[in-house]
């Protein structure tokens, strides 16, 4: 990019500014032709569209259609471009910084930086036990290698006390310019694939070619991208930070890096859908470039949730979260939870991960909340939250998940309240099976789950407290579904199930359903522990045969138990008063 070699002295003097206001310069290109391509398809093509017919104005569509896809190739590239400069004049202030301070260093010590890269310093007087005497001055060459053909110094002679100075600001100078030279033929790499044909039509081959440098750009200017990021803040922090924020440096965030975006809590619903629809495909082709049948799950599930984002009609969905880490990231809202006076956020359990069964099930059971909640007050929506590990056996269930998984989930409720637009928002917790733990969990520590009001515990073996009282919200705003036949809630305690081993607990002698102390803590649906308990429908008894969970998996579907599909969606809908209540245990 530089067109020569970097020098220590090039460095110094370089002003990253300039890279900036160049950038400046192509961002209002970007801009230019973002308003050419709207003025064309609003004012021109559209219009011609309705009113026009025949061979002549089908042709003028179509070439107008084409200047439009040029104006959108020029936006985005020279948006690229702009990127990729402020990226460079970011990662070029540190080895600039860490130079500056080597040279004034040697400026202090009177010590002289050669042009090669080499420091001298001068004679000196030394005591020695034979006496006093003189030593030679020394030249020290920066040990690291340099594109200065700096071949190592001579050795340097140690009764002068400036010798190991001397040494260290020469490597200090050879590190700084290393660095440089590497950050310079990165972005110079970056920039050269941007260059454009002469020419140029914007094909399907040309899109291709925008997806490749786009990544390229995103691969080369990341560390500047993260870097602006207030990582350490709280959800609130955030919010302000990307309020803040020029629109030009969010249309770089979510054209260059949508995935840094997209799973960040405290930026609004609408940004996060807009950052995960774009990283969508992304991640798409990541997974389907491995190969290995983890990924293909991975892989199924979100073809089939792309689908479902772009079906007409329905509730309106929103993409908070996608990722592929662990057994798989999704968190989906049906309705806008920035705008919904209610919000309900559901945490999944046992065996959930990012697989066809989620989309096709578990997903649902979040939208059958929000269709229920909007019957009661249309300004509600839910949240599938699948922001954490689940254990995907009975075998290894442990705390620990929900330990891991708990300030994940506070962390995400914090982001809702913080980008709220709602007076007094009303914020419900919902955690199922395991998914109750993970609740119980979050809600103990001290405040709570933030902005919680309510919470509701369905098919839970426990939640780590217990009374009621102890999830923070009051026992009145805590709120328990189990169904009579759920072999879930009638766990035994931990001691008495490793007696019984996994298959007697579900199906046999360790199920009891008169014990109040389950596998993670007291039975929610005890006298004992004082909570709202909410009718169900019994379910099925436990048969082995025919998989004994029915009971456990029914309790949001209005089509297999109303009763508690009603009572989820009036505690969710604001309207807990009108819950139909059962006897606790």
């Amino acid at each position: 990019m530089t067109g020569t070699a970097l020098t220590w002295q090039r460095l110094r003097d370089l002003t990253p500014a300039d890279f900036e206001a160049a950038g400046n310069r192509w961002h209002a290109v970007s801009n230019r032709a973002a308003a050419d391509a709207v003025r064309v398809g609003q004012a021109l093509t559209a219009p011609l569209r309705e009113t026009q017919r025949g061979e002549a104005a089908t042709a003028a569509v179509r070439r107008l259609e084409r200047l439009r896809r040029n104006y959108e190739y020029v936006r985005t590239e020279c948006g690229l471009v702009r990127t990729t400069l402020n990226g460079l004049a970011t990662d070029l202030a540190e080895p600039q910084r860490r130079l500056r301070q080597a040279l004034d260093e040697a400026a202090e010590l009177r010590f002289t930086v050669h042009p090669d890269g080499s420091v001298a310093y001068p004679a000196s007087t030394v005591d020695t036990l034979l006496g006093s005497q003189d030593t030679p001055a020394g030249r020290a060459d920066g040990r690291g290698a340099l594109p200065l053909d700096l071949a190592p110094g001579p050795a340097v002679r140690p009764l002068n006390p400036h010798a190991d100075k001397a040494q260290a600001l020469a490597d200090s100078i050879a590190r700084a310019v290393r660095a440089a030279v590497e950050i310079d033929a990165r972005y110079a790499r970056t920039l050269h694939g941007l260059r454009a044909a002469k020419g140029l039509d914007v094909t399907q081959a040309v899109l291709a070619d925008v997806r490749r440098d786009t990544a390229d750009v995103r691969a080369a200017a990341r560390d500047y991208l993260v870097g602006l990021i207030p990582y350490e803040g709280s959800p609130a922090e955030r919010k302000a930070w990307w309020d803040a924020l020029p629109d030009e440096q969010r249309q770089e965030f979510l054209r260059i890096a949508p995935d840094l975006i997209g799973d960040l809590d405290g930026i609004p619903a609408t940004i996060r859908d807009q950052a995960n629809r774009t990283y969508l495909p992304i991640l798409m082709a990541e997974l389907a470039s491995r190969g290995d049948p983890e990924s293909q799950t991975k892989l199924e599930a979100l073809r089939l949730i792309q689908d479902r984002l772009a079906q007409p009609g329905g509730l309106p969905m929103y993409l908070l979260d996608i990722g592929a880490e662990g057994n798989g990231r999704a968190v989906v809202a049906y309705g806008n939870p920035d705008t919904s006076r209610h919000v309900a956020t559901y945490v999944p359990g046992l065996g959930t991960k990012l697989d066809a069964e989620f989309v096709e099930d578990t997903m649902v059971r979040a939208e059958d909340t929000a269709l229920g909640a909007q019957d009661i007050d249309p300004s509600s929506a839910s949240i599938i939250w699948l922001g954490y590990d689940a254990p995907l056996s009975a075998d290894v269930a442990s705390t620990g998940d929900a330990d891991r998984g708990a300030p994940a989930y506070s962390s995400f409720m914090s982001g809702l309240a913080a980008t709220s637009e709602a007076d007094n928002p009303h914020l419900t917790a919902i955690g199922h099976s395991y998914g109750s733990l993970t609740v119980g969990t979050a809600a103990r520590q001290s405040g709570g789950i933030p902005g919680v009001d309510d919470i509701i515990l369905l098919g839970s073996p426990g939640v780590g407290v217990q009374r009621a009282e102890d999830l923070g919200v009051g026992r009145d705003h805590v709120f328990v579904g189990a169904a009579e036949n759920d072999p879930v809630t009638h766990l035994p305690a931990k001691e008495e199930a490793l007696l019984a081993g996994p298959g007697a607990v579900i199906y046999g002698d360790a199920y009891d359903k008169n014990n109040d102390d389950l596998y993670f803590g007291k039975d929610p649906a005890s006298e004992a522990f004082g909570a709202r308990r909410f009718k169900t429908d019994p379910g099925p008894m436990p048969v082995m045969e025919l998989g004994g969970f029915q009971a456990h998996s029914q309790y949001f579907t209005p089509g297999l138990d109303s009763e508690s599909a009603s009572n989820i969606a009036r505690v969710v809908g604001g309207t807990s008063h009108r819950v139909t209540e059962e006897e606790r245990r």
